[in-house]
């Protein structure tokens, strides 16, 4: 068990992480991840969310009145998953009083590469996360490695024209669960960089919530909705 001392002087942040098939929670202090939790997992974050912040929570020796804040990743991604998310993080600030950190999701997956270091690129190199949408479609964005945004964030279906004028002159990282179906459009190009095995995690919302948690950038808990893009399509039930 971790026990935390000085509450005083720290900022502790609960991180969710739903907008993928990763259903991830973690406790940071003063910027500094000190536990986590995830499975990567289909349809299995309504189930394990609560537990997994219980777990947390209670292995770190703190109550739920130790929280500063709750930093959530706000999409784009899964209907299904950001709505379990933000619904969560809404609940437990509106519960306690704290503030709610929402951080755009494609974001915190740049700042897995800019922060976390999970793999080194070059400097000129521009990070590409992509979420799976539908069929040949992602939500993605393009970074530079300094984590400013260089292209919007776009539902975009991917073909072998896409990204054209970013890969004519820049090696381009393209990652996330989105990226692998793109790999056979795009990978014939010696410019496009692939990351296999890419999870989200709720650890990298670690730096840019302790940013905004410290510039006391806080969403309006009452009227904060997620990013979703894309207007919700329900699926059919297999007969």
């Amino acid at each position: 068990m971790v026990m935390i001392q000085y509450l005083e002087t720290m900022s502790v942040i609960l991180q969710i992480e739903t907008a993928t098939t990763s259903c991830s929670v973690a406790l940071a202090v003063d910027g500094n991840v000190l536990a986590f939790k995830q499975i990567n997992e289909r349809n299995i974050h309504a189930e394990v969310i609560t537990l997994f912040i219980e777990e947390l929570i209670t292995n770190a020796g703190l109550t739920y009145d130790d929280l500063d804040a709750v930093a959530v990743s706000c999409g784009p991604g899964s209907y299904t998953g950001l709505r379990i998310g933000v619904s969560t993080a809404k609940g437990l600030c509106f519960a306690l009083n704290k503030p709610l950190i929402a951080i755009e999701t494609l974001e915190a997956m740049a700042y897995a590469i800019i922060g976390e270091k999970v793999v080194t690129v070059d400097a000129d190199t521009l990070l590409c996360p992509m979420i799976d949408a539908r069929r040949m479609e992602v939500y993605c964005a393009l970074f530079n490695t300094e984590g400013v945004k260089v292209r919007a964030t776009a539902a975009d279906i991917i073909d072998e024209h896409s990204f054209k004028e970013f890969l004519s002159s820049h090696k381009v990282l393209f990652f996330g669960d989105g990226a692998d179906k793109c790999e056979a459009a795009l990978g014939g190009n010696a410019n496009a960089k692939f990351l296999p095995g890419f999870v989200n995690s709720a650890t990298y919302l670690t730096q840019k919530a302790a940013e905004r948690f410290n510039n006391q950038e806080f969403e309006d808990v009452a009227y904060f909705e997620p990013y979703y893009l894309k207007d919700f399509i329900a699926g059919k039930k297999a007969l």
